[in-house]
């Protein structure tokens, strides 16, 4: 799905994964939950930290509600880039680190349990080699995302032994998330030559090209009755961002600074704008009432490097702030009840680089 960090948000963006999870004590955790919350974030009440400590992004809700897949690099845990993990929705687990799902080899990406929680998918690098793959994130001062040719989308049970590869062809195949009822997956795909959205069933099977503009497509998720995707995308007008964004794809590359939310029925039909804000909107996700969508943005920061979490209608009306950190909130999901949201942040990080996951329950 891709992620924004710190490190990018001291130039114009940041890329965030997932990482450490450490418990605060019973007291403490309680007592912490009043002071996590910003006053301005009315929709929020006790609000909880999950991890402390790393690069920590991406979680998502299993079915049932009760744990979250989520992508950690921590060097602590032998993850030297993003790996896959899950755990219980209250942030407690045995031993030094939570359950890794990945392989340890490679880079990994957006993770997302299977129907029954007994599995999940995620996109891997592993088979190309062990070692972390490596990508400039700056290129002539511009801040870039790479899209890794060897990443594949495969399903692991929660101990991590690997069922089966769900793509293989050549190029980009990543971002991989599943609809509601449970029947199909989306994705992320370059196959075409171009960053398009993808479904197919969850064997792998009957694979469907959604989208066909030039531009990045990505970060896709179903609405609650799975009829309809919202996803964020580029798209570059001018001559000269066609020739910018058509010469980083064949690097590998992307930059992701400028970047709307967009919404479709499942098989492409109805594509929609919703957002016409400038700057980078992403990480959009369903309100449980499939009439709003939440994401995050820097469309309201000066310098670009401030990014909060917002909502707003399907028809593009109704724009509201639902956090208010000085530096970085995203990656927000709805547990499937809509009673909690998770959601990635820098807040509480003693003025460090570590962005960690927060759940909270959510009132309209």
């Amino acid at each position: 799905m891709h992620k924004i960090t710190t490190a990018l948000l001291l130039l114009t963006m940041a890329f965030v994964s997932c990482k450490t999870n450490t418990q605060l004590p019973g007291n403490a955790a309680a007592a912490a939950t009043d002071t996590l919350r910003y006053a301005e974030e009315k929709h929020f009440s006790n609000m909880r930290q999950l991890t402390n400590g790393g690069d920590n992004a991406e979680a998502y809700f299993s079915f049932n509600d009760k744990y979250l897949s989520f992508q950690a690099s921590n060097r602590a845990w032998g993850a030297l880039c993003d790996q896959i993990f899950y755990m219980p929705i209250s942030g407690k687990y045995e031993g030094n680190r939570p359950p890794l799902v990945s392989t340890g080899n490679g880079r990994t990406t957006c993770a997302y349990f299977m129907p029954g929680d007994k599995s999940i998918i995620y996109a891997s690098t592993h088979l190309a080699g062990e070692a972390c793959p490596q990508a400039p994130r700056i290129i002539e001062g511009k801040y870039v995302w790479a899209v890794f040719p060897e990443f594949d989308i495969f399903e692991a049970d929660l101990n991590g032994k690997i069922i089966r590869q769900l793509t293989n062809s050549p190029g980009y195949d990543a971002e991989a998330t599943l609809s509601p009822d449970g029947k199909k997956i989306v994705f992320t795909s370059d196959r075409s030559g171009d960053l398009e959205l993808y479904t197919m069933n969850t064997d792998g099977t009957e694979v469907k090209q959604i989208t066909s503009g030039l531009g990045y497509d990505g970060g896709a998720f179903f609405s609650p009755d799975s009829k309809k995707l919202v996803f964020r995308a580029s798209r570059p007008k001018t001559e000269e961002a066609v020739k910018t964004y058509k010469d980083l794809l064949a690097k590998g590359l992307v930059q992701p600074t400028d970047m709307e939310i967009y919404v479709c029925n499942a098989d492409g039909s109805d594509l929609r704008q919703i957002t016409k804000l400038g700057r980078a909107n992403w990480a959009p996700y369903f309100h449980p009432s499939g009439k709003k969508i939440v994401f995050s943005s820097n469309h309201h920061s000066a310098d670009g490097r401030l990014f909060n979490i917002f909502s707003i209608n399907l028809d593009g009306t109704g724009l509201e702030q639902i956090t208010f950190d000085k530096v970085f909130d995203a990656f927000p999901m709805f547990s499937r009840d809509g009673k909690r949201l998770v959601f990635a942040s820098n807040r509480n990080n003693g003025g460090s680089r570590d962005t960690n996951l927060f759940i909270t329950d959510w009132k309209d």
